[in-house]
């Protein structure tokens, strides 16, 4: 049997309505709050995403960037031009030289001897000079006097050969007068002999005019062989002289490059050399890194390439110092390929199965030589470059 209803019985049931009704209406103030938090956050989001975008458009918009380059540097490769033994070694690994610094030093003795040795066949050669000179004008005074001589014979030519027509007259005319028998025969005969003495004579003044005149024009010939060393040229310019002179300049270059100098300046690299070592002209002995010529190529993938200008700013970062360093540099040119084109093995894509494979273009970027002598960089260093290419 059902117990009725108490008055407050009615008054719990009341409490409990308004109870139930107060907690669906807080919990609709929490659904209401909650959602302004949600679409207050997502206002939020929406608008860090657009300010995100709007910075990366216009701050990133028109740059290019990777990761994969690396320092590199012109260096210099230190060989010996002429052969010798190694007497000093004046560098070391990593040490910083200047140019025109000497690095090694060759033995000299056998360099200073080729020197000695030069200088006296120059001096030779200048002394043979003198002496063409020289004989040029005793031989131009034995022409001289073999002229002279030669007058001098032909005067005993005409003087012979007068005294022969003298002798002959005087032999036809005592012939004549042997027939009438007016002069003895012994007479005729003594005439004859005189007159055929005569002769002889007159081809003995001959000869010795032909003599004379040969010996003039040898005497001639010699000089004119002696002047042909020395026309048209003095002491110095003669081609004796001259040759002379660049063997003595060669030996003392030669001296002078047992001296091994620093062509720039830069780090040394690569030390292979010692005390006491052979060399020969063209082993390599060491290498200098001029760090302060340092430049940077940066691998750019193919189609990031299309707006590359030279000339266009480049902003860099160094693994070795962080993003807190900036370097700045210019575009200098783009490589006459790609990596792969002057591989050791380049790739063979017209056989076997293909797989295309984006290529990579070396960019060279010159670096500010400011920044380097503030922050030195070395060889193979790795770098971040940005491309701006907006301008």
């Amino acid at each position: 049997m059902n117990k009725p209803l108490t008055k407050e019985d009615f008054d719990l049931v009341d409490v409990d309505a308004a109870f139930s009704e107060e907690n669906a209406e807080a919990d609709a103030a929490r659904k209401k709050k909650r959602k302004r938090l949600f679409i207050l956050f997502a206002l939020i989001v929406a608008k860090l995403g657009l300010g995100w975008f709007a910075w990366t458009w216009f701050a990133h918009a028109g740059r290019i960037e990777t990761d994969n380059a690396y320092v590199g540097a012109d260096t210099a490769s230190i060989t010996p031009l002429v052969s010798g033994s190694v007497a000093q070694v004046l560098v070391s690994d990593a040490q910083e030289v200047r140019a025109g610094q000497p690095l090694v030093i060759l033995d000299q003795t056998d360099a200073r001897l080729a020197v000695a040795e030069a200088e006296a066949a120059y001096d030779q050669a200048r002394r043979r000079v003198h002496g063409y000179a020289a004989t040029s004008r005793q031989l131009s005074a034995q022409i001289a006097m073999r002229g002279a001589e030669g007058q001098r014979a032909s005067a005993e030519v005409a003087s012979a050969a007068t005294g022969a027509e003298r002798a002959r007259l005087d032999y036809a005319r005592r012939s004549q007068l042997a027939e009438s028998g007016a002069v003895s025969g012994e007479e005729v005969s003594s005439t004859r002999a005189a007159y055929e003495q005569a002769r002889a004579g007159v081809a003995a003044a001959r000869a010795a005019q032909s003599q004379a005149s040969a010996a003039a024009a040898a005497a001639a010939g010699q000089r004119d062989a002696n002047q042909a060393m020395i026309a048209g040229a003095g002491v110095d310019d003669n081609p004796e002289v001259a040759a002379a002179r660049a063997r003595l300049d060669r030996a003392r270059l030669d001296l002078q490059r047992t001296v091994i100098r620093a062509p720039v300046s830069g780090i040394v690299a690569s030390r292979q050399v010692q005390i006491g070592q052979r060399v020969q002209p063209g082993s390599a002995l060491m290498r200098v890194v001029p760090v302060q010529e340092a430049y940077v190529d940066a691998n750019f993938k193919e189609g990031e390439l299309t707006e590359v200008r030279v000339g266009q700013p480049v902003e860099l970062h160094a693994d070795l110092y962080g993003e807190e360093v900036v370097f700045h540099g210019r575009v200098v040119g783009l490589a006459g390929g790609t990596g792969s084109a002057f591989a050791l093995i380049p790739a063979q894509n017209a056989t076997g199965n293909w797989i295309k494979v984006v290529q990579r273009v070396p960019v060279r970027i010159r670096l500010d030589p400011a920044e380097l002598r503030r922050h030195p960089l070395r060889v193979g260093l790795s770098m971040t470059a940005i491309i701006d290419t907006r301008g």
